[in-house]
């Protein structure tokens, strides 16, 4: 950047720079340099000016020095007229007209803050609601913009005499730090920490409120409370994550290579997917799969807890040690409901679930659920994008006018976008009751409120019957529906700011195509608002229609069937269901729609291995069959192209009397060889873009990351929102805005 000496500059900075200890900064930099004038807080982000020989250095240090949890979008500058004035001062915030500025993410307790609720000797020792300008709540605290005191849930709680100057004091690290508080004046915990430990080591079940909502935990070394936990809260075998004291504790659960160690201790503080270890765990954690979600303290409040299981120990050499202690954490949302947030709530909701209810009194404003990433080609991925990474925005390739999204129907998020950014919500989940819907309207409403963005069109998922579809048709706006495998794709694209035209594949378990059929592995080419469906996935039957989706012997069975082997149908599956009724069905074409989708081309597979032939939540055949893999391996001659379609029928039937380990490593290895194969030739400028629930799968996801590199094609993955139907509303608001566009 080049800037005009002047001894008065006019400086505006764009991007995340509210509630991440800005202006702070700024302060202590124009002292440094010997500046007057002021600084604040704005609708836009954060304005200053600067005064003195050392103005001209200021645009170019905002940039290179900003804080740990700031992000600099842009910074602009005007020259101004000298002024008659001493020293330089931090403003009150100042509001006026349509908000432009960022409130930030959640952010995971600092080093600073463990040094000091470890330290007996410090007024915040075991104070369970430490923060300073580089940690603590942010998002699930905030009503409004501009982020302040005032606009947050600490409002209710003054200062008192000693937080007060440290929020005055500029060399302090809480300097306008807006959740300041101590014992003395700030929130406080309804139960004695000793006590909650107590409960997790006899067995109890605790609801413990946490960031962003209530969070269920128990001892994960007591097999009969996860399989209490487990019976109350009716999660038959989905995965549970466990939190550990540090990253010594972490390494004797799972193996942790470079890239997952960052992100385990990364500020976001996401539940981190990794392979287990043999550590004494209940079995029941995650069963069957060999990947276990561990995450580190993301609160003062939990990282106590350790402490206090840990015999209290002075300072934070303890850290380093390995502590057996560890708990299985769950968010408390019982059947699949919105997260509770609140007391009432909590005794209403969780009676059944917790022994014991342990709260607060900071309210949370805002829901919003622990984030789970997992490292793919040496770099993150979102599975599921909240708490830490929400409300940050994806910057877009274009100006858009204000689009609202809405997503599907399973994993739903809410996009609204602004400008030049797209918000995404955290997750919402599964749209399936009246609780959920509620929980997208109030997060829409929130959205709308804190960007202060009215938007113009909604966009929704191309399946009429979706609640999310039926929602935006209820707002009374302009509407474009979006077809599902599009809205993967053009997230993709959107993230990574690319607008030239780009072919891409989705893989995933449904969506509803543009010629009314069940899609689910598609070739797709993008340009600009429109895409073209170069070719699918050879079709296969899905008996009993959604329903093949959780009993993967269906399909199996259906891909035995289109094999010429129906004979085998009855003699595999009578034990696990009415295989001769499945028979009928198949033969005459009864309630068994023909599907493209990869989903059903994984549960295909899991059945013919029998592996999970019956499911009891969703995608939990493919992860254990993704678990079973020891080295993937190609199978050549085991699928044929033509006229654009994938047929991996001949695939299926090589694995039919395998082990199934030896299944999982030739499907993993040969899908992948495969759709390399199939879709190459139509690539375009060297680029594929790959996305949709199948591209969380490691193996898949790098074999196709490999296959195409080997060919000189870049593949692009989602990195900032998940590549799951989480990110749909993302690539809807997209394909929206380039829709009115064009």
């Amino acid at each position: 950047m080049t800037v005009l000496h002047s001894t008065r500059l006019r400086i505006r900075v764009r991007g995340l720079v509210q509630g991440v200890g800005f202006r702070p900064f700024v302060y202590r930099l124009a002292v440094e340099q010997g500046l007057s004038g002021w600084v604040r807080n704005d609708e836009q982000g954060v304005v200053m000016e600067v005064q003195g020989a050392g103005a001209s250095a200021m645009p170019a240090l905002l940039e290179t020095q900003a804080p740990p949890l700031a992000r600099v979008d842009a910074v602009e500058v005007q020259t101004q007229e000298l002024r008659d004035e001493t020293g330089f001062v931090i403003d009150a915030s100042h509001h006026e007209g349509k908000a432009s500025a960022a409130i930030g993410p959640d952010a995971g307790i600092c080093a600073a803050c463990v040094a000091e609720i470890c330290d007996p000797a410090e007024r915040r020792f075991r104070y369970p609601f430490t923060t300073c300008t580089h940690c603590g709540p942010r998002y699930t605290i905030t009503r409004s913009l501009p982020y302040d005191r005032p606009q947050t849930s600490m409002a209710s709680f003054p200062l008192c005499a000693a937080c007060a100057a440290e929020y005055g004091d500029p060399n302090d690290r809480r300097f306008h730090a807006q959740p300041l508080a101590c014992p003395a004046c700030g929130p406080k915990l309804s139960m004695p920490l000793e006590e909650i430990v107590r409960a997790v080591r006899q067995g109890s079940i605790v609801a413990l409120k946490g960031i962003g909502g209530f969070q269920l935990l128990c001892d994960a070394r007591n097999a009969g409370a996860v399989k209490t936990l487990r019976q109350r809260k009716q999660r038959d075998a989905k995965p549970f994550a466990v939190m550990v004291s540090s990253l010594s504790s972490a390494r004797k659960l799972v193996d942790l290579n470079e890239a997952e160690t960052k992100l385990l201790s990364s500020w976001q503080r996401p539940i981190v997917l990794a392979r287990k270890r043999d550590a004494g765990l209940s079995t029941d954690i995650a069963p069957e799969l060999a990947w276990l979600g561990v995450m580190l303290p993301t609160s003062p409040l939990h990282l106590l807890l350790f402490h206090e299981a840990a015999g209290r120990p002075s300072g934070t050499a303890w850290l380093e040690q390995p502590l057996d202690f560890c708990v299985v954490t769950t968010s408390a949302n019982p059947g699949g409901e919105p997260l509770v947030i609140t007391d009432d709530e909590a005794r209403s909701r969780l009676a059944d679930i917790a022994d014991v209810i342990v709260s607060h009194d900071r309210e949370i404003l805002v829901r919003n659920d622990d984030s789970v990433a997992r490292i793919i080609d040496g770099a993150p991925i979102l599975l599921r994008r909240a708490r830490g990474y929400v409300p940050g925005p994806v910057a877009l390739p274009g100006t858009t006018p204000p689009v609202l999204a809405l997503g599907a129907h399973l994993k739903a998020t809410a996009c609204l976008t602004r400008g030049r950014e797209a918000f995404v919500s955290q997750h919402l989940g599964d749209l399936d009751d009246v609780a959920t819907w509620r929980f997208l309207e109030e997060t829409v409403a929130h959205l709308t409120k804190t960007l202060e963005v009215e938007p113009r069109i909604v966009a929704h998922d191309l399946h009429p019957d979706f609640l999310s579809t039926r929602f935006a048709q209820s707002l009374g706006l302009e509407t474009v529906a979006v077809q599902h495998h599009h809205a993967h794709l053009a997230a993709v694209l959107a993230e990574h700011g690319r607008t030239a035209p780009t072919v891409g594949v989705a893989l995933d378990g449904f969506g509803l195509g543009s010629d009314g059929g069940s899609w689910g592995g598609e070739l797709l080419r993008l340009d600009g608002a429109r895409f073209t469906r170069l070719g699918h996935l050879a079709t296969l039957q899905q008996p009993g229609g959604d329903r093949a989706a959780r009993e993967p012997w269906r399909m199996a069975s259906a891909a035995l069937h289109r094999l010429g082997r129906a004979e085998l149908i009855v003699e595999r599956f009578s034990s696990v269901g009415p295989a001769a009724a499945v028979c009928t069905l198949l033969d005459k074409h009864l309630n068994s729609p023909e599907t493209s989708s990869c989903g059903r081309l994984f549960d295909a597979a899991c059945g013919l291995l029998s592996v999970k032939p019956i499911a009891t939540y969703e995608g939990e055949a493919p992860m254990v069959l993704e678990s079973l893999v020891t080295k993937p391996e190609v199978l050549r001659g085991a699928w044929k192209v033509r006229d654009g379609v994938l047929d991996l029928l001949p695939l299926l039937d090589a694995l039919i009397g395998r082990s199934p380990v030896d299944g999982a490593n030739v499907f993993h290895g040969t899908l992948a060889a495969a759709v390399v194969d199939w879709a190459a030739p139509y690539v375009v400028d060297g680029v594929v873009a790959l996305s949709g629930g199948c591209l969380m799968n490691q193996t898949l996801a790098e074999s196709l990351i490999a296959g195409f590199s080997s060919r000189g094609i870049t593949p692009l993955l989602c990195r900032q929102v998940p590549s799951n139907d989480g990110g749909l509303s993302l690539g809807q608001a997209w394909v929206a805005a380039l829709t009115i566009g064009g």
